[in-house]
């Protein structure tokens, strides 16, 4: 009884520091941007500000670009997302059930691409989009997020339709459904778990996606929130202020997407988990 308790707590202790070593950044970021712009750089170390501030979040939602830049995010993170799930499940489902010549060598080129550095794909993606007359634009830059998000939200999601069992699908083709009828109706609703979770993890990659966005963007029409904030480190300035509130209100939609979702993300995790 006592050991058990020893090893509860032990659990405990190491989850807690695990947990504050993941939250203290961010704690950190929020901690700075209540404090006015003096208080930040000081030699009297305090660890909360006082008198705590919304001056930098007013600064940065009023006279910075920071609307415009999360709406531009937000754009092209929500056509990310729409594409690979669309494309995504199609390809997945496919790479599940079908059998055909070169599919697991279709699977091994989704992975091999994956271990190449993104740098290399810049350039090529540069050519493509401005002879597509994409460049700087945020369908454009959506474009070149799903060459680099789709391989592995294929990945993902062929795990949560191998879970699945070959005969249900089979019991529903008996009854008259077409395949894509028999996905529709029975496949997808039992991998609805992992689409959210796969959707969400591509949409967060997306949305704090910076250096696609650097190189394929240059006006302000297009620019995403990574971007935007890092232009306003200057060569003799670094307003840590207003840069700590543009980080912490960047987290806010993360945030709220998390909390609409996060019963059917866990869910399908945990059905991945443990069937796959």
């Amino acid at each position: 009884m006592r050991r058990g308790r020893i090893e509860r707590a032990i659990i405990y202790l190491i989850a807690s520091a695990f947990t504050f070593f993941a939250a203290f950044p961010v704690v950190w970021a929020l901690d700075i941007s209540l404090r006015f712009e003096k208080d930040i750089i000081t030699r009297h170390v305090a660890l909360f500000p006082s008198p705590a501030t919304l001056t930098n979040y007013i600064a940065i939602w009023t006279q910075s670009n920071l609307p415009d830049l999360m709406w531009n995010s937000a754009v092209a993170t929500f056509f990310t997302v729409i594409i690979c799930v669309f494309a995504g499940t199609l390809a997945s489902y496919s790479l599940s059930r079908q059998q055909f010549g070169g599919r697991q060598n279709v699977l091994l080129f989704f992975l091999v691409l994956r271990m190449f550095p993104v740098v290399l794909m810049i350039i090529p993606l540069f050519i493509i989009m401005r002879q597509a007359g994409l460049l700087d634009t945020r369908i454009g830059l959506a474009l070149a997020y799903t060459a680099l998000l789709l391989p592995i939200f294929i990945w993902m999601m062929k795990g949560f339709f191998d879970a699945i069992p070959l005969e249900l699908e089979e019991a529903a083709r008996i009854d008259g459904c077409t395949r894509l009828g028999a996905m529709w109706r029975v496949i997808l609703p039992l991998v609805r778990g992992g689409l959210w979770a796969c959707a969400v993890f591509i949409g967060i990659a997306a949305w704090n996606e910076y250096l696609f966005a650097l190189m394929l963007t240059t006006s302000s029409g297009s620019r995403t929130w990574p971007v935007g904030l890092q232009l306003m480190v200057g060569e003799f300035q670094l307003p840590w202020g207003a840069l700590t509130a543009g980080g912490i209100l960047s987290i806010l939609p993360v945030l709220a997407l998390f909390a609409v979702v996060q019963r059917s993300m866990v869910r399908g995790l945990a059905q991945g988990a443990v069937k796959g």
